[in-house]
């Protein structure tokens, strides 16, 4: 069998894993190993568990990931996504459907230290559910906006999903992470008018009306502020040349420490957000572990330029290529953890997107956007989950009945992302960055 044909065949093999529910990193590890030492040998297949994992442990850039992490996670612990959704609801007062759009909005905001769409999902929905459930909400309304919310994790700087495109492809943190700012202010802008819209014809589904908060606006402002101030750290220092982007990543986490301890930081709390941290950062070491070792099948099957031959050979237009990766990306991120998505898809991708001429910066984007759909869609979207986790009560049906508009919604933005590459490069380019 040729080491094309032996690529193929373990791409075949892992997919079959993951739809049987193996866990993804053991998935990659497997096939991975498996498939080199088809090509190989044995002995050289046994080595890459002494070089891999190594790789991978020693690699500095990576550090940035368990930094980002605690710094989401110190975030949470300190009661700023409390004051991020108060600030909010008195933002939205006197719109029907106040506490829906606040959670929107304060999950925007959040995403802004957090980086990961789980944890914003989580977070918020601890915040803000019980409030509308008070309010009388209906349940599709109130998981559908949550669920629809924490999905900006993904995309608003700093970004887990963007940080491991950049790591893998080698293009800049920087340009990266600005190209996401429009692209995730996009989403919360889509997000609000479905809910508006929603409301238009749903009237019932907010509940009793809210009376507007008497509450001065200011002070809501000034305890919401620290969030403002640790975006600004970490962007500023990053494009202003004061720190590299692993340099911005512990400035950003010790900055939030030093918040939560003016805020109160007990010591239960802060020994909390470092278990979140950890385990976290141990879940994602071991996908990009299996990652590393799968990527050295590709790499010896000569998978990648196969099928870059096999595009030459069908005549594909690049348009055509990319519609393909796309319509796989939204297929498989059903069934498939976001973060390993990237980790998986980017090395065999990303080599067609080159020959096909498109902007590899531009690709991320609308590659990490493709991957966030997945976490809204069911039947296995990861944030549905982390809803029903926090709401057990309301049933799975709720949640994915009330999903389905913003899933309509982000179809439509990744239609625009794609036919309009400026929307993402114009900050990056504006700012030198890229």
């Amino acid at each position: 069998m040729s080491p094309e044909a032996i690529g193929f065949l373990a791409i075949g093999i892992l997919l079959l894993l993951i739809v049987l529910r193996c866990p993804v990193a053991l998935a990659m590890i497997l096939t991975g190993a498996g498939g080199f030492a088809a090509i190989v040998g044995w002995q050289p297949a046994v080595s890459l568990f002494m070089t891999g994992p190594f790789e991978v442990a020693s690699n500095y850039s990576f550090t940035m990931i368990p930094l980002f992490l605690l710094m989401g996670n110190l975030a949470a612990q300190t009661g700023l996504s409390k004051d991020l959704f108060a600030a909010a609801r008195r933002l939205m007062g006197g719109w029907r459907g106040s506490l829906a759009l606040a959670s929107v909005t304060a999950s925007a905001g959040f995403a802004a230290v957090s980086g990961s769409s789980l944890a914003t999902a989580a977070t918020m929905g601890r915040v803000a559910l019980p409030e509308m459930k008070r309010q009388g909400y209906s349940n599709r309304l109130a998981s559908g906006s949550l669920a629809a919310g924490g999905t900006l994790g993904i995309m608003i700087p700093p970004s887990i999903a963007l940080l491991l495109y950049a790591l893998i492809t080698e293009q800049s943190v920087g340009a990266l992470f600005l190209a996401g700012v429009l692209p995730g202010l996009l989403a919360f802008a889509l997000y609000l008018l479905v809910i508006v819209l929603h409301l238009k014809l749903h009237p019932e589904d907010a509940g009793r009306p809210e009376a507007l908060q008497d509450e001065p606006l200011w002070p809501l402002l000034w305890r919401a502020s620290p969030v403002a101030l640790l975006f600004a750290t970490v962007m500023g220092g990053l494009y202003g040349g004061i720190f590299t982007p692993t340099e911005a990543a512990g400035a950003g986490a010790m900055l939030t420490l030093l918040v939560a301890l003016a805020r109160g930081l007990k010591r239960q709390a802060f020994a909390q957000a470092l278990r979140d941290t950890v385990v976290t950062s141990a879940a994602l070491f071991l996908i990009i572990i299996g990652a590393e070792i799968f990527g050295f099948l590709l790499s010896v099957s000569q998978l990648s330029f196969g099928m870059v031959e096999l595009i030459r050979e069908w005549g594909l237009a690049p348009w055509q290529v990319l519609i393909v990766i796309l319509v796989f990306y939204v297929i498989f991120g059903c069934f498939m953890d976001s973060l390993a998505m990237i980790l998986l898809t980017v090395p065999i991708f990303y080599p067609l997107i080159l020959e096909s001429g498109f902007d590899p910066v531009w690709f991320g984007i609308v590659a990490v956007v493709t991957v966030e759909l997945g976490l809204i869609t069911p039947p296995v979207g990861m944030n549905l989950f982390v809803i029903r986790s926090v709401a057990p009560d309301i049933a799975m049906q709720d949640i994915m009945r009330g999903i389905l508009p913003f899933v309509g919604i982000d179809l439509l933005r990744l239609a625009i992302l794609a036919a309009f590459p400026a929307i993402s490069l114009w900050l990056p380019k504006l700012l030198g960055a890229y």
